[in-house]
């Protein structure tokens, strides 16, 4: 596993895929920032929950001039299956290859029912316009944490 990155450090140098031949680059936010907030599976409870809770608050974000991007291995066919059948307004990327997942730190030994495997740890980076990682959460508790960035970004910013 390489070096996880940490608050101050600049976001890895990426660029995945969102959809519709576009994409996205990690570490060079279009507005102000962006939120990224990595997620093990499409259509799964935990991460339907958090992917809703950060659509729900998507144009609070946008008007502090930040996007937010949900990650995982997930295909884009699946994104767009997650996004049409949840009615996601957020965009998702597409680390298919694990790239994006090592680099951020979050492709972890993870532990279920006394079985060990390699999966997705929940964390959210938020990046700013200068590529700087300023705010950091990992090992995330889906409930209430899209509104505890959004606090986070609102305070700063304020």
């Amino acid at each position: 596993m390489t070096k996880r990155p940490e608050k101050g450090e600049n976001a890895p140098s990426i660029t995945l895929p969102t959809g519709d031949e576009t994409n996205v680059s990690l570490n060079h936010p279009r507005g102000k920032g962006h939120i990224l907030f990595f997620y093990p599976k499409d259509n799964t409870k935990g991460c339907t929950t958090e992917a809703k809770d950060f659509s729900a608050l998507k144009a609070q974000f946008l008007e502090l001039g930040y996007d937010i991007f949900g990650i995982s291995k997930d295909s884009l066919r699946s994104h767009q299956n997650f996004i049409n059948k949840q009615e996601l307004t957020v965009e998702l990327a597409s680390d298919d290859d694990g790239e994006a997942c090592e680099a951020f730190g979050v492709w972890v030994e993870k532990q279920m029912y006394g079985k060990t495997y390699m999966g997705i740890e929940r964390s959210t980076f938020i990046v700013e316009a200068d590529g700087s990682i300023s705010a950091i959460w990992r090992k995330v508790k889906v409930k209430g944490h899209a509104q505890t960035v959004l606090d986070h970004i609102s305070q700063t910013t304020a």
